[in-house]
């Protein structure tokens, strides 16, 4: 019989049925590549859909992958439309003014916002596949944007410079996601963990929040820097430029905007509340300091904006120069948030309407979306959550949703820009702490606490690291920390001791399950890792050490190690430091007289493990068994079998 690739032969030994474990089938090299590159590169198999399917349907089917707009177009009605419309608007409400305050919290024209509203999330309606994705500017990678240009150039003493270096930083951004979804390589943004990306979020939140304390108010000369103590710092030692007006109007609107979206979060049908707080809030406050002439009274406004739509900037764009590494670096850092970002989010909403959305297709949607948009006077976006909530809640059905939106940006542009000259910065202010602070997730904080120990600890590096050094260290170091947990979990692989539960032939950790009962003469050990050179010399040290502990306790009980029992089954590769432990091990253990046996090797293990046994005397079929219940069974006929101990 045939199970897992590993052919059994069922014979007879020790009083019972035992299955004699045997190589799996031959396969060549070539096939072996194959298959690994396979699994690692398009584990979702992306081309099953054009097997069997005729020439001119595969053509078909190739331009609707590449274009996901038209798989769902030629089935497009007028009652998806009516959705899509409803969506579309409500989105747009949020959008405008979102995208204001996020263009000045990245130091960019507040104009850059909308232009940022305009033409990505028309691209992303052709390429992208997720139907509740809002795309936009969002605060974490504004933030990120904008803090790590200004540490090389000022953007009020030479804005032009800046702003190239934020639309180049935003081509490279894109570039570098379309290249990630191209090569197939999107498993580079899981090391984003999710402890990391919630720490990472909540300490962004915090320091956003109190970016926003200079237009909250009225501070006229505040700190570049972005950590806390430095913010604070700026905050009370210029008390003297603190306007009682602008403070006045930014605790009644924050109040307010804090007030709808709760109401939004505590009826979710009730979306539209919260969804046009800012556009109402900004067209009350424009209202009234226009009214009032607030600008001669202490309180700051936008100023006049550029009509029309985005102008070209691919002439804007630096592949040259002293700041080709810092638009390289700005570019990855944002566009590995932003795409973090965009793909939870679709996934998330996609998961609520039952449908897939292609990880590697959204990296390209997003990449294309962001290098379009480098070119037309963009910067870094991507589908923000909030905006999606909105869209999902609003009853979205399709990508049109984004269209309409741009739509209604679109006539903004050209029509309405005047409107918004007398805006205040407060309420910008106001609008983005209502916006990050639902970025502060305690209760996922709580559930990875109560988890994982370790991964709160990445958490809280990531939350103090972004507070108190910068965003983009705080960053570094908990994905610095999260690697260093895989790399001890690779290189301290588990071992345990197991025993038999009696009563049955299951064999489980003693320290686990106190019940189980060691096995006199048999030291049953269990390798809970792939063996690679990384952990080979560990594991090595490890059984030897297991070995002298039990020979210690065995000289008090008077019972006399026979046998060394390795269960594999949790070995699912090995390389040719690993095998070198078996070996070495195997010849250790001759020299003391013991027996050496392994319990289940899977087929790359056992292949591999035979290829180097050229004497034949480590894997002979005597020491060799499908499960730890066999090897003891059949070893029992070699030893006098005495009470187990229990431990």
């Amino acid at each position: 019989m045939e199970e897992n690739g590993v052919v059994i032969d069922i014979t007879r030994r020790a009083g019972m049925e035992v299955q004699q474990v045997v190589p799996p089938p031959q396969r060549s090299t070539l096939l072996k590549l194959k298959n690994r590159l396979k699994e690692t590169f398009f584990p979702d198999d992306p081309l099953r859909q054009f097997k069997g399917q005729p020439l001119k349907q595969k053509l078909i089917l190739g331009v609707q992958y590449v274009f996901p707009i038209l798989e769902w177009g030629p089935n497009y009605n007028f009652n998806l439309f009516k959705s899509d419309v409803v969506s579309g608007l409500t989105i747009a409400s949020l959008a405008i003014p979102q995208g204001i305050s996020y263009a000045k919290l990245a130091s960019l024209p507040p104009i850059v916002g909308l232009y940022s509203s305009f033409v990505p999330p028309l691209v992303y309606a052709v390429l992208g596949s997720s139907r509740d994705l809002a795309v936009g500017p969002v605060s974490i990678a504004s933030l990120v944007l904008g803090s790590m240009l200004r540490e090389v150039v000022s953007p009020n003493k030479d804005p032009i410079l800046f702003l190239q270096l934020a639309f180049s930083s935003t081509f490279f951004a894109g570039l570098f996601q379309a290249s990630l979804g191209f090569l197939r390589l999107g498993f580079i943004i899981d090391f984003l963990s999710k402890a990391t990306l919630i720490g990472f979020m909540a300490g962004a939140a915090i320091i956003v929040s109190l970016q926003q304390l200079k237009g909250l108010l009225g501070i006229t000369h505040f700190t570049k820097q972005m950590a806390i103590v430095p913010v604070l710092s700026s905050v009370f030692h210029t008390t003297n430029e603190w306007s009682w007006q602008t403070i006045l109007m930014g605790f009644c609107f924050l109040v307010f905007l804090l007030f709808t979206r709760h109401i939004g979060m505590r009826k979710p049908k009730l979306f539209w509340v919260s969804a046009g707080a800012p556009l109402l809030s900004v067209i009350i406050s424009t209202l009234v300091v226009f009214a009032i002439k607030g600008q001669n009274h202490g309180i700051s406004i936008i100023g006049k904006l550029q009509e029309g739509l985005n102008p070209p900037s691919w002439n804007m764009l630096h592949f040259s120069g002293s700041y080709l590494g810092l638009v390289i670096k700005t570019g990855i850092v944002t566009g590995i948030l932003s795409l973090t970002e965009g793909i939870a989010v679709g996934r998330t909403f996609a998961a609520l309407k039952n449908y897939q959305v292609d990880g590697n297709k959204e990296m390209i949607a997003i990449g294309l979306m962001n290098i379009v948009g480098s070119s037309t006077s963009c910067y870094v976006t991507t589908g923000a959550f909030s905006r999606s909530a909105v869209n999902h809640n609003a009853g979205s059905k399709t990508a049109v949703s984004n269209i309409v939106m741009a739509v209604t940006v679109m006539v903004t542009l050209l029509f309405l820009m005047p409107l918004f000259q007398y805006t205040p910065n407060v309420v910008l202010g106001a609008i983005i702490v209502t916006a990050v602070i639902g970025l502060i997730d305690i209760p996922a904080a709580l559930q990875i606490w109560k988890i994982d120990k370790f991964d709160f600890l990445v958490l809280l590096c990531a939350f103090f690291g972004v507070i108190f050094i910068s965003v983009q260290d705080g960053l570094a170091i908990a994905i610095g920390i999260s690697i260093l947990k895989v790399l001890l979990q690779i290189t301290r692989p588990k071992t345990v001791m197991l025993g038999n539960i009696p009563g049955t032939g299951i064999y489980r950790n003693l320290d686990h399950y106190k019940e189980a009962m060691s096995v006199d003469g048999c030291l049953i050990l269990s390798i809970e890792a792939p063996i690679n050179f990384a952990n080979a010399t560990y594991l090595k040290e490890r059984i030897s050490r297991w070995i002298q502990d039990y020979e210690a306790e065995g000289a008090m009980k008077q019972s006399a190690l026979r046998f060394v029992v390795l269960d594999l089954s949790a070995v699912s590769a090995i390389d040719t430091s690993g095998v070198s432990l078996f070996k070495d091990l195997s010849m250790a253990l001759e020299k003391k007289g013991l027996e050496f046996v392994l319990v289940n090797p899977l087929g790359e293990v056992l292949e591999k493990l035979q290829r180097a046994d050229e004497t034949k005397d480590m894997m002979r079929p005597d020491s060799l068994f499908l499960t730890v219940e066999e090897a003891v069974a059949s070893l029992s006929s070699t030893i006098k079998y005495q009470i187990p101990n229990h431990v």
